[in-house]
């Protein structure tokens, strides 16, 4: 099996090629004006920097973000050297070609940069299955790592015919047609797609928006293989410098002397009931006698549904909410989370804390609901919103980490703020969803006092009324 062992190439430093800009497929760009600086990492700046300045006296640091081990011991890298990038992309111009989405290019920097760590390409019919089945992977040790979506390429029936059998190498073509990576020793397979649908969502009910975007219309059969990835997965969109890698986030807690790392998950704006689950999180672990804890803030960053918030949006609001103090800089990074959003509930959230394992994170907060999503068809949620933290709690793999399940938060219209619910006095308690309060937004209606810091509120208003000037300058004109 292509993830039972692990040999890296020397991790290369990384390059902006000028040829990789790629537009969502599925959302129109937005009218917002958008500011780099607004948003600047500054991170950029502390990761070009090998050390901290010691004196001679310094001791050196024992605190090491290997808080916990990478899935197989190792991140993996799967970018060529430099000295070789010219001889592979000669190579790939005379292999047959695949041509890839946005999203299969999404996966590709997942699995580049080590998310899915010991997975070294696509998968392969052996590592599918088990995937599909067991939502995890066995390694050569008999030891199991935790693999809960299936990380698949899909190509059609005249691309089939064109690659032929199996055991040749095949290139990656990117949207705009440039090379972008070798799969070698390849496995051609059946897409079952029925199959996959159910075992991973649970339902085949219509309307599922993964499903749609990247499956329905995906190839009748699945390659696998090895990748080598020609130049590190850049977007060109003024958010590269927060796409930290798994290698990047651990040296940047190292140089945070971080002695605990909790992650948290998300994929709408931050609001004060989000900052007081973070800031409570972290006081229950100073309270457990953890001296520095780091919080990970790690907006999903990949394929998402029409109607949730553009990430570049999304980052500009949660640079306000650093920017107010809602949340303390100093013991908060701010980083992209590369992955496609699959909306699955339980099954999803596995590979959620899984990836964050390998960036390092020994702690993950889960709350209500996690990667859940109202039933596309029927007025419910499509998964129970318990089930998620539970599946966490006993899911393979996943047991070297610690689970930080959260209380519900919720406004409270007595004290005007967001706090933690009590049942005693439920009635005092307003529950503000995502989707409600991207009805305010889009309404221009102001949310209760205390739901968000003012200059967050500030960027998701403007955001949906530059929506409406682009939907209104759209309108044909009436004759």
């Amino acid at each position: 099996m292509a993830s039972s062992s692990l040999s890296l190439p020397n991790p290369q430093p990384l390059s902006l090629p000028s040829h990789s800009h790629h537009h969502h497929p599925l959302r129109k760009p937005h009218a917002l004006a958008f500011s780099k600086n607004s948003i600047f990492n500054p991170l950029a700046i502390s990761l070009s920097k090998t050390h901290l300045k010691m004196s001679s006296k310094a001791v050196p640091l024992t605190v090491k973000s290997s808080l916990i081990d990478p899935d197989g011991g190792t991140i993996v890298d799967l970018v060529v050297p430099e000295a070789e990038k010219a001889a592979k992309r000669a190579e790939a111009a005379a292999m047959p070609a695949v041509r890839m989405t946005r999203v299969d290019l999404e996966w590709i920097h997942v699995v580049s940069e080590g998310w899915a760590s010991p997975l070294k390409g696509f998968m392969r019919e052996e590592e599918y299955l088990q995937c599909l089945h067991f939502n995890c992977l066995r390694m050569g040790d008999g030891s199991f790592v935790n693999m809960s979506l299936p990380i698949v390429l899909a190509i059609g029936d005249e691309e089939k015919e064109r690659i032929g059998g199996d055991g040749g190498d095949v290139a990656l073509v990117g949207p705009d047609g440039d090379f972008v990576a070798i799969l070698r020793r390849v496995q051609i397979y059946k897409h079952n797609k029925e199959e996959r649908i159910a075992r991973t969502w649970g339902t085949t009910a219509p309307g599922l928006p993964y499903v749609e975007a990247a499956i329905t219309p995906a190839g009748n059969w699945l390659i696998g293989g090895d990748l080598e990835v020609l130049e590190p997965i850049k977007y060109n969109d003024g958010l590269d410098n927060y796409r930290l890698s798994p290698r990047e986030l651990r040296k940047e807690f190292d140089r945070r002397q971080a002695d605990a790392v909790f992650a948290f998950q998300l994929r709408n704006p931050v609001h004060n009931g989000h900052a007081l689950l973070m800031n409570d999180t972290r006081r229950r672990l100073l309270d457990m006698g953890y001296k520095n804890p780091i919080l990970l803030l790690h907006p999903l960053g990949g394929f998402t549904k029409e109607d949730d918030v553009p990430l570049d949006v999304r980052m500009e609001q949660h640079s306000k909410v650093l920017e107010d103090g809602v949340l303390d800089p100093k013991t908060t990074i701010v980083a992209i989370f590369p992955s496609p959003m699959h909306y699955a509930g339980p099954t999803e959230v596995q590979w959620h804390a899984k990836a964050r394992v390998n960036a390092g994170a020994n702690f993950y907060i889960v709350g209500r609901d996690p990667a859940g999503m109202s039933h596309p068809t029927e007025k419910r949620d499509l998964y129970d919103p318990d089930h998620g933290k539970k599946v966490l709690g006993m899911a393979p793999g996943l047991e070297k980490l610690n689970i930080l399940p959260f209380r519900v938060a919720a406004y409270d219209t007595v004290a005007k703020k967001m706090a933690f619910f009590d049942p005693s006095r439920a009635k005092d308690f307003l529950f503000i969803s995502g989707t409600k309060m991207r009805t305010y937004a889009r309404t221009g209606e102001s949310p209760p006092d205390g739901f968000m810091c003012p200059g967050g509120w500030e960027v998701l208003v403007n955001y949906y009324k530059s929506l409406q000037t682009e939907e209104a300058n759209q309108q044909p004109a009436t004759v």
